[in-house]
């Protein structure tokens, strides 16, 4: 059942679909990393790049968050895996991080896994985002 808080695009659906199913394929990655991103995919409400709302976090999306628990405030652009440079602030969408922020809107809080040593991190801005400036195949 879709989840109407959690939004993506259907080009990011799609090309997260492909992601996933290819590297189950693989077996290349952890599959409890795979299942995080599935889980997501099946709650979110999917709309056309041109119809996303300012304010959520896409593919590409360039984002600051807090730390609800440190204070501390970081930023972190959302990419596919072989973008991911932790030095450059690129965040892999197969990271627990990445998938839990997909489809997020600036203000939402999100509750990080207690298990993996999570924590409270909110959405203080989206700072940029590909389809509010029209580009839907970034």
């Amino acid at each position: 059942m879709p989840n109407a808080d959690l939004i993506l695009s259907t080009i990011d659906a799609s090309r997260l679909e492909s992601l996933v199913r290819d590297s189950v394929a693989s077996g290349q990655i952890e599959r409890s990393r795979l299942c995080l991103l599935k889980d997501r995919l099946d709650e979110a409400r999917i709309v056309e790049p041109s119809q996303m709302p300012e304010g959520v976090i896409t593919m590409n999306s360039t984002v600051r968050f807090r730390d609800l628990d440190t204070g501390e405030v970081e930023t972190y652009t959302l990419v596919y895996p072989g973008f991911a440079d932790a030095s450059q602030q690129r965040l892999s969408i197969l990271s627990p991080f990445g998938a839990a922020i997909l489809g997020y809107r600036e203000g939402d809080v999100i509750n990080m896994d207690p298990l993996a040593g999570g924590s409270r991190m909110a959405i203080e801005k989206v700072e940029f985002q590909p389809e509010s400036v029209g580009q839907y195949d970034a």
